[in-house]
């Protein structure tokens, strides 16, 4: 899979794309990132990307011309941004973009290219958002100086999706915002699971509290469950403490969780467990 990102700051992202995945994943081949200096693509000897916004107002305002021929660049010799294929994405990131979330990553994974634009200052010119970008994305519901970060973050979330990127395919399943058990992934379905661990999927909830060594730290000890070795009551307090999780830090989720017959029986334990608690501290 291949990455261009497109910012003023290209040195920004020598140290972010040197760790952890990205970096295994870009040694072993599985993913190709280039960062581009939109600078390059200016034409006057000041290399300005940037202009005061028509109709008055504050700030400055990224310049369309910069941003389209780094992009027609990257897509390949002759191509324009309208004839760019179906397998590619020009994702602009922006606070007033679409909120960026896991199934967003995961469509995002299933393409052969991803074109990441950063804007700065007061914003990007709005032909950038109408013409060029395919997707407007924000990473949430606040406003910061530039859309580098949220590249990176993205970039991220996408990569660990690609397969072999990982190692092991399950830690993707298994985690918060994970898909349905039985998904299709990667264009392959999911037709049996190998550990009583991968039974377990969150079907968009959040992921379960998980526990290391020492069994006990500080006087804070593993839950006895983790320890007894019934992975039948371990999968059910996992999916309870991640309902419970979900109810209690993100309970939009549940709107549109994919619960089962037995998360409702879990979820009206949790919540007849928080009403006791309550009428106990009357």
């Amino acid at each position: 899979m291949r990455f261009d990102v497109i910012t003023i700051f290209p040195e920004f992202f020598g140290g972010p794309l040197d760790y952890g995945i990205v970096r295994r994943a870009r040694e072993a081949g599985l993913a190709k990132i280039q960062v581009q200096d939109l600078r390059d693509f200016a034409h006057d000897r000041h290399r300005t990307v940037d202009d005061r916004p028509f109709g008055g107002g504050e700030g400055m305002v990224m310049k369309p011309e910069p941003l389209f021929e780094a992009v027609e660049s990257v897509l390949g010799s002759g191509v324009t941004a309208e004839e760019a294929t179906a397998g590619t994405a020009v994702v602009l990131l922006s606070a007033a973009g679409k909120l960026f979330r896991q199934d967003t990553a995961r469509r995002l994974s299933k393409l052969e290219h991803v074109v990441l634009l950063c804007g700065r200052y007061e914003g990007v010119d709005e032909r950038v958002a109408e013409h060029l970008a395919t997707d407007e994305i924000s990473i949430g519901d606040f406003v910061l100086s530039g859309g580098e970060l949220p590249a990176m973050m993205v970039l991220d979330a996408v990569t660990r999706l690609i397969p072999g990127a990982l190692g092991n395919e399950d830690s993707a399943v298994n985690e918060s915002f994970s898909e349905a058990a039985g998904a299709v992934v990667h264009g392959r379905e999911r037709l049996q699971t190998t550990s009583h661990e991968s039974q377990t999927t969150n079907r968009g909830l959040l992921d379960c509290p998980h526990y290391s060594r020492p069994p006990s730290y500080r006087g804070w000890d593993v839950p006895e469950v983790l320890l007894g070795g019934n992975h039948e009551e371990i999968r059910r307090w996992r999916r309870k403490k991640a309902l419970e999780k979900t109810l209690r830090n993100r309970p939009d989720l549940l709107e549109h969780a994919k619960l089962n017959d037995e998360d409702v029986r879990l979820l009206s334990e949790i919540q007849s467990g928080r009403q006791r608690s309550g009428s106990a501290g009357i």
